[in-house]
């Protein structure tokens, strides 16, 4: 293994608080670390890529920014990372646009309620009242083509709602699952290999224990992706990082897929850590990543 040089260069940059400031007052750190990354989109993310319409909309009570390169196009509903705990529409805005500029399609990002204030469910219900709100309104695109996909945490999200959706009879066209937290048993051997390149397994606890709160069964399909039945599935782009705790989990939910007949794209990118994609400005790998994501939902949505 080689850690890509830009890679390195921001984990060598990179404050992080000590384990007794996040003992001491884990609210705290966590408020602060929300600030941070709010505060680093512009170092990280870039200038923001045009878009023909960007338009920040009310989902039936969830905010959400729909981005349309052109009027009728289909949809792909994104949900952010941040351990559930963190992110916003902010921390995604570059990469939404450059999707939604690359592919053609449309982008729906979910600004979903935050753990540990608003845990299991709540962030599954925002993200299926937007998707609700979407087919219903149908905001100048194309509602009946709706692809779902996200990073990290947004991508656990995005697999839970592909899952729901098919068992109600109302399934998806197409998802994106970028490096997807999908084990809350965290069992996967890149936790004891990987835990130093930025997303520890100590940190991916915690955003475990704040998402699932007391009411989440861990072994539950909507927090294990891996227990449900994965036949009927839409086809699937997954993307992982070979420097990222989240790796097996990720590559081995695209073995499931595949075992179960779901037609499954798995690339694992090699040099890069948890969390690259979004980060244009800092990673060349992450515009690569943006336009793989882009030509998949080009593909399935509109060739």
């Amino acid at each position: 293994m080689r850690l890509h040089p830009q890679v390195a260069a921001s984990l060598a940059g990179r404050p992080r608080p000590t384990e007794e400031q996040i003992a001491t007052d884990p609210m705290a750190q966590l408020l602060a670390t929300r600030a941070a990354m709010e505060a680093a989109v512009e170092q990280e993310c870039g200038p923001p890529t045009p878009v023909a319409q960007v338009s920040d909309v009310d989902a039936d009570g969830v905010p959400c920014r729909l981005y349309v390169p052109v009027r009728g196009a289909p949809v792909l509903l994104f949900v952010h990372g941040g351990g559930w705990a963190m992110g916003s529409l902010e921390t995604v805005d570059r990469l939404c646009r450059r999707i939604a500029d690359r592919s053609g399609c449309a982008v729906l990002s979910v600004d979903y309620r935050l753990a540990p204030e608003h845990p299991f469910p709540a962030a599954l219900d925002d993200v299926e009242t937007a998707l609700a709100w979407l087919r219903r309104e149908a905001p100048g695109v194309d509602a009946t083509r709706v692809a779902v996909g996200g990073d990290s945490a947004g991508g656990h999200l995005a697999a839970v709602v592909a899952r729901r959706q098919r068992d109600a009879g109302t399934p998806l066209v197409y998802q994106v699952l970028i490096y997807p937290a999908i084990d809350p048993a965290m069992s996967s051997e890149s936790y004891r290999q990987l835990s130093e390149f930025g997303l520890e397994s100590t940190a991916m606890a915690l955003f475990w224990a704040m998402f699932a709160g007391e009411a989440g069964d861990r072994e539950s399909a909507d927090l294990a992706p891996l227990a449900a039945d994965l036949a009927g599935l839409p086809p699937t782009l997954i993307l992982t990082a070979e420097y990222d705790v989240l790796r097996d989990e990720g590559e081995r939910y695209g073995d499931a897929l595949v075992a179960a007949g779901v037609p499954t794209v798995v690339v694992r990118y090699l040099g890069v850590n948890h969390g690259w994609v979004r980060k244009l400005a800092q990673f060349d790998a992450a515009g690569v990543a943006a336009d793989h994501v882009a030509a998949g939902l080009r593909a399935a949505l509109i060739a």
